[in-house]
């Protein structure tokens, strides 16, 4: 089985504005109560996947009965996530893109793990994002066009210790060959001028967040 783009949603925050990231042909994930979250709102999972120790038992039926296919792991002797877990699987389906849905929001150490999964999929040479009703996540090794999503900040976050050779164009406040590291505010909150912007960075891993109050 092969999708061109995977939509994995997880038990995080969840806003039923998050359906407009979905789209017909799209295969989804659920990681455990984001496969409720998928079956309440009429979708049908494609893979659930994780313990289901979010859900209640019943629930936990009703996602095994409404799911195409289900893959359960023991709620204790597991090394990953639920959500890592939907990704791995996600990586399976060799996309051209992951969109992740849910994966914010309620525990910080979760959110930064599923934030890190970006680099895996960039290793993998697969586009990522992350979304959110505030935030929209993306990362670059290279060049990035960023296109305006409606989101009123741009902020560039170092994901390596340092970030050289950053060039931003098409924004508000433009940089040239600038540095970036990590412990530093100097790229937050940026704007775009227009409808799109591109970053160019030489060298590291550069978060582009893209963010709302």
């Amino acid at each position: 089985m092969t999708a061109k783009r995977v939509v994995i949603v997880s038990g995080g925050s969840w806003t039923d504005d998050y359906l407009k990231y979905i789209s017909a042909g799209d295969l989804l994930i659920g990681a455990d109560r984001g496969a409720l979250l998928l079956i309440e709102h009429g979708l049908t999972p494609d893979i659930a996947v994780g313990d289901f120790d979010s859900v209640s038992q019943e629930d936990a039926e009703r996602i095994r009965s409404a799911s195409i296919r289900t893959e359960s792991c023991d709620p204790v002797d597991k090394n990953y996530t639920d959500t890592e877990l939907a990704f791995e699987l996600a990586l399976d389906q060799r996309p051209s893109e992951i969109v992740m849905l849910g994966v914010t929001g309620g525990r910080m150490d979760h959110t930064l793990a599923n934030v890190q999964l970006l680099i895996r999929a960039l290793h993998h040479q697969v586009v990522c994002t992350i979304r959110d009703a505030n935030n929209y996540i993306q990362l670059t090794s290279s060049r990035l066009t960023v296109e305006n999503h409606g989101f009123t900040y741009i902020s560039l976050i170092p994901a390596t210790m340092e970030v050289s050779g950053v060039t931003l164009q098409g924004f508000e406040y433009p940089l040239t060959n600038a540095t970036l590291r990590q412990g530093q505010s100097l790229a937050v909150s940026n704007k775009l001028a227009g409808s799109t912007g591109t970053v160019s960075i030489e060298s590291g891993l550069l978060f582009v967040i893209q963010s709302r109050d």
